[in-house]
């Protein structure tokens, strides 16, 4: 079906009504419309709750019980959530005090606080001192009624790390976070669309998860900003928008890594 290049002003007519269209953000090169391409969406807090499952009922439905002396380790590729698990439980520690470190600033000792939840991420990370500091609070943790929570790139065996702590995160109870399907990605990228009040057909998904980054993190982060260009130019959110968008991106970030070469 051929598209019109006019915008069906039913489309965007109720989605206009609280936006304030100004003549700058319309303009091809304005600052304006720059600003809005490479704008991120501004991520909610993340909860349990707000966490897209897909296959992974099992492993939150043991983060939702997380307590007393418990040793949980997630691993998953970049993008695949972990981070956003681990900000969850910190943020919902309830009465137990939380300890939450990145494994960039462990250095000679954690501080493990009796009764708490200790949260490193990204344990792959780690430097030599701070992998002997993760160890001593392995030993201390239960004498002290602290759960362990930790997170990786990787399973066990194949993080590069000192043998005894490789071993002792290799005892833990682990979860291999499971990246969504395309069609489980297509599915929450329309639930999150119709959020915003943004209509997007299934050619748009469709070319969104052929073209676009594939983590999800990624992919709402081209929804807000597919939302937010068509909200400026006063355009429907069509396949030819999107083309746009995409190709605008690319420019941007080879351009920037352009200048960071030189």
């Amino acid at each position: 079906m051929a598209l019109s290049a006019d915008p069906p002003k039913c489309l965007i007519q109720g989605r206009l009504q609280s936006a304030r269209i100004l003549p700058e953000m319309t303009a091809p090169n304005s600052p304006v419309r720059r600003q809005l391409l490479l704008k991120l969406r501004p991520e909610g807090a993340p909860t349990l709750d707000n966490f897209v499952v897909g296959s992974n009922d099992e492993m939150l439905a043991r983060l939702r019980t997380i307590g007393g002396t418990d040793q949980l380790y997630l691993w998953g590729e970049p993008g695949c959530g972990r981070s956003h698990l681990l900000t969850a439980i910190a943020r919902s520690g309830g009465d137990r005090p939380v300890v939450s470190v990145s494994a960039s600033d462990v250095h000679d000792d954690i501080d493990v606080v009796t009764g708490s939840i200790l949260i490193v991420d990204d344990v792959d990370r780690l430097s030599p001192s701070g992998q002997g500091a993760l160890f001593r609070a392995f030993i201390s943790a239960r004498q002290n009624g602290v759960a362990l929570l930790l997170s990786g790139p990787l399973p066990p065996l194949q993080l590069a790390l000192r043998e005894d702590l490789r071993t002792r995160i290799g005892q833990m109870l682990i979860f291999e976070i499971r990246g969504l399907s395309d069609d489980q990605k297509a599915e929450a990228l329309r639930h999150y669309a119709e959020q915003r009040g943004l209509p997007m057909d299934d050619a748009v998904v469709r070319y969104l998860l052929l073209h676009g980054r594939r983590d999800l993190p990624s992919l709402l982060t081209t929804v807000d900003r597919l939302d937010e260009i068509s909200l400026a130019q006063q355009r429907p959110p069509t396949l030819p928008l999107l083309r746009e968008l995409l190709t605008e991106t690319r420019q941007s970030l080879a351009n920037t890594e352009t200048k960071g070469i030189l």
